[in-house]
């Protein structure tokens, strides 16, 4: 927490208190006014951080043959939000410190916004472009936000980590739905995916309506504060980020390729779209769900065990019999996302400080979702390299078994 120092001693002031200073803590930089207003802030914010993704993902062949690029561009494009959500989360809490977290996450959606429209008004370069402006505005709430529920919502962690990470998966669900239908009615793939802004200019309204700082505050702090070991020293920490970027290297997978899989196996394009959607609407319940539950108990492990089991089966089923049971696969897909939100969780459970969880969180984020970068790129690569789906699915279930091994560690009960 960044704080102002005044040259000025307490009266009275014992033996034990000399060499301390009185330091008054700036209004930005006290925590957010947990308020029912900031709860409703969070979850449109959360809303808002997959669409720029999903509404892509479900209309992607009409795009590619509308700009007539090639393969590798598309593989390209599938993985630059996770790409730019790794380089940009290096900045997140420096900008949290800078501008106070109301600014901060207020700045990052209205960035958001103002891809969302870019991207739409030109050719390939523009959508790349336009895509990381709005995937680096999303990229900094993802940082922030889980650090505001932490420090506002101190006694509801798990209940609003659910709230926000349930509004998330349906924002992706319904622009993964209504992107296609929406692509039909307005005659173009432009205006269906560029009317996601309005939705991101919305969230920008409520949140400054919302996010309110608390009053300033003055405190007693040593004038030698004490020195926090590097995180990158930690193994716990290197395995939570690890875990982190493994499950997003899979959601975005998913995200960025699953309606190309299902229309390759004979699935039409606007059924395609809809079970993208269904596999994310179901990390509603989940993430309405898990995250209190799994709070209660010292242990995450097991509840990471089964959504890994899930998501193995859905994938192996897309493997082996694709056409079979479309809808079974992405279901049993839908339910083993949810370890995304149980990735939210541990964060903030692995912590004893806010300050650690922003740390945490901006070295999970940052360097999980380079990792989670090389996911969709090479998923895709392969696709085109040999012809089929076989080689990339088998390396997702190899990835899948060190997710689920390495969540169950950092699942265990202790600290970073």
């Amino acid at each position: 927490m960044r704080v102002t120092i005044q040259q000025t001693t307490i009266a009275g002031q014992t033996a034990t208190d000399r060499g301390r200073r009185v330091a008054v803590v700036k209004n930005r930089h006290v925590p957010l006014v947990g308020s029912t207003l900031l709860a409703i802030g969070v979850a449109l914010a959360a809303a808002n951080l997959r669409p720029a993704v999903t509404s892509l993902a479900s209309v992607l062949v009409d795009v590619r043959a509308a700009l007539g690029v090639s393969a590798a561009w598309t593989s390209a494009l599938t993985a630059v939000p996770a790409l730019c959500f790794g380089f940009a989360a290096f900045a997140a809490p420096w900008l949290g410190r800078r501008l106070g977290m109301a600014r901060a996450i207020g700045l990052s959606l209205g960035v958001l916004t103002l891809g969302l429209v870019l991207r739409v008004i030109d050719g390939p370069w523009v959508v790349l472009g336009g895509t990381f402006i709005a995937c680096a505005g999303i990229a900094v709430s993802n940082v922030l936000i889980p650090v505001v529920v932490k420090a506002s919502f101190p006694t509801k962690v798990g209940l609003i980590t659910g709230v926000y990470t349930g509004t998330l998966a349906a924002g992706a669900a319904l622009a993964a739905a209504l992107t296609p239908p929406l692509e039909d009615f307005l005659g173009s793939w432009r205006l269906a995916v560029g009317a996601w802004a309005l939705l991101s200019a919305g969230a920008v309204i409520v949140w400054f309506a919302g996010a309110r700082h608390g009053a300033e505050s003055t405190v007693v702090r040593s004038a030698a504060p004490v020195a926090k070991r590097s995180l990158l020293r930690s193994p716990l920490a290197w395995v939570i980020t690890v875990f982190f970027g493994l499950q997003s290297l899979f959601a975005y997978t998913v995200m960025g390729w699953l309606p190309a899989m299902l229309v390759d196996a004979g699935v039409d394009r606007n059924t395609a779209g809809m079970l993208l959607a269904v596999s994310m609407l179901l990390g509603v319940p989940v993430s309405l769900f898990v995250p209190p539950i799994a709070a209660r108990f010292s242990s995450q492990g097991p509840m990471v065990l089964a959504l890994g089991l899930l998501s193995f089966a859905g994938i192996f089923g897309m493997l082996v019999a694709p056409a079979a049971a479309p809808g079974l696969w992405v279901v049993l897909i839908g339910f083993g996302m949810g370890m995304f939100p149980l990735a939210l969780l541990v964060m903030s459970l692995r912590t004893k400080s806010t300050s650690d969880t922003a740390r945490l969180s901006a070295m999970a984020q940052s360097i999980g979702y380079l990792i989670a970068a090389t996911g969709p790129f090479a998923f895709g690569l392969l696709r085109d390299t040999t012809g089929s789906w076989t080689t990339s699915l088998v390396l997702q279930l190899v990835l899948l078994a060190a997710l689920t091994a390495l969540g169950m560690i950092a699942g265990r009960p202790r600290y970073v």
